[in-house]
């Protein structure tokens, strides 16, 4: 892959949405590079709370009070801002407690190996995200076993775990919805073996915190019913369009967090703006107008899904507002990007190996303050494209996965 895109920089170095440098916003999601102006369908601020008054008041009202930075790390001391942050969302989701990280990639390297000791195992679901892999591996290096179960399979998860044993505590590793597919995994059925083998589930949410589930919480309360022998992680970054992650669960393990996890001890905090901000927009989600935005993203979702599916494209996704077109190969999908790119839409062109070989796909993101006539745009733009498009590969690892998770959902 690294001779693949050194090749394409070389012969054709415009393919390459890499690096770009937005210029200007405007309204309606749409953005400015290179001159020209675009309708961005890149952007995980779902709700568009990037906008909303509400929260940029409270940014400015933070940098008044607090300054633009918190001047040390959270081991000495920590503005107050940090913990109204942390009561408030964990009152949101209704767990004991909850603490946060500047991101969910720091969340998730820190957590996992603070979670555990030598004496300790980490089960993670193959598919499951990069930063808990990162996160596996760090532990790893500290004596914890890892291993990976097949996707979205209790009965192996069965398998892997009774092969780790002897040990004291088990770690089960999950996304609670995936991302490019858009599946649920079977959190009750994971809980139950977790259970058996003295374990706990850890829920990477960040996809859909603010997006699924009953009042934006994500996916983990309404599966299980409540928190009980569980971690979730969530997103700041996306839905909540602030700053940061979060792990939230019994007040017992945010402690273990606080006192152990290196990435949230020696590394710098939000800054004060951003915490202030978060509070302002879980207010937002909390409130009535929350409904009206909900409802406004599951529209442009709907009609872009079932848009490109009337066009003949493989869809993928959908259930949170990631929607996923599949194109195929590597240069295939990058042409593809750059001709929606020319037609005025800017949207993500994604290859190996963030998806298997061979299974490229558009990742077009999805917001609430997209106008409807963005969708239709971009779904007329799709068509154009698909004329231009040789056969998909229907049988690609991508789509196989999807199949199985439907199957298991």
């Amino acid at each position: 892959m690294t001779r693949f895109f050194l090749r394409m920089f070389d012969d054709a170095p415009e393919l390459l949405l890499k690096n770009l440098t937005v210029e200007a916003v405007g309204p309606d999601r749409t953005f400015k590079i290179g001159g020209k102006w675009l309708r961005n369908f890149g952007s995980d601020s779902f709700l568009g709370l990037d906008q909303h008054p509400a929260v940029l008041a409270a940014i400015e009202r933070g940098v008044r009070e607090w300054g633009a930075h918190n001047g040390t790390s959270r081991a000495f001391t920590e503005v107050a801002p940090q913990g109204e942050a942390e009561a408030k969302v964990a009152a949101w989701l209704g767990t004991e407690d909850a603490v946060i990280y500047p991101s969910v990639t720091l969340a998730n390297v820190g957590a996992l190996p603070a979670l555990t000791t030598r004496h300790d195992v980490i089960a993670l679901d193959q598919y499951a995200h990069n930063s808990m892999e990162e996160g596996a591996r760090v532990a790893k290096a500290r004596g914890v076993r890892t291993a990976k179960f097949a996707h979205n399979d209790p009965a192996d998860l069965d398998r892997v775990l009774r092969s780790l044993r002897p040990f004291r505590h088990a770690v089960v590793a999950v996304d609670g919805v995936y991302s490019m597919s858009g599946r649920l995994p079977p959190l009750t059925d994971f809980q139950r073996v977790a259970r058996s083998h003295d374990g706990f589930l850890y829920v990477d949410d960040a996809h859909a915190t603010g997006v699924l589930g009953t009042g934006g919480r994500g996916t983990v309360a309404d599966a299980l019913g409540d928190y009980e022998n569980t971690l979730v992680v969530g997103s700041l970054s996306k839905a909540v369009s602030c700053l940061g992650g979060f792990v939230a669960g019994t007040r017992d393990a945010v402690e273990v967090l606080k006192m152990r996890s290196n990435s949230l001890i020696f590394g710098g905090p939000v800054p004060p703006p951003y915490l202030t901000a978060v509070c302002a927009a879980l207010d937002v989600i909390g409130s009535p107008e929350y409904a009206a935005l909900r409802g406004r993203l599951d529209a442009n979702v709907s009609a872009l899904v079932g848009g490109a599916s009337d066009l003949g494209y493989t869809v993928l996704g959908g259930l949170v507002p990631i929607v996923s077109v599949l194109i195929g190969t590597e240069e295939s999908t990058l042409r593809a990007g750059r001709f929606l790119f020319d037609a005025g839409y800017y949207v993500q062109s994604v290859v190996f190996p963030a998806v298997p070989h061979g299974a490229g796909v558009l990742r077009m993101q999805v917001n609430a303050n997209h106008s409807a006539e963005a969708v239709d745009g971009l779904i007329g733009a799709l068509a154009e494209l698909r004329a231009t498009l040789p056969a998909q590969g229907h049988d690609s690892p991508l789509v196989a996965a999807g199949r199985r998770e439907a199957v298991s959902a």
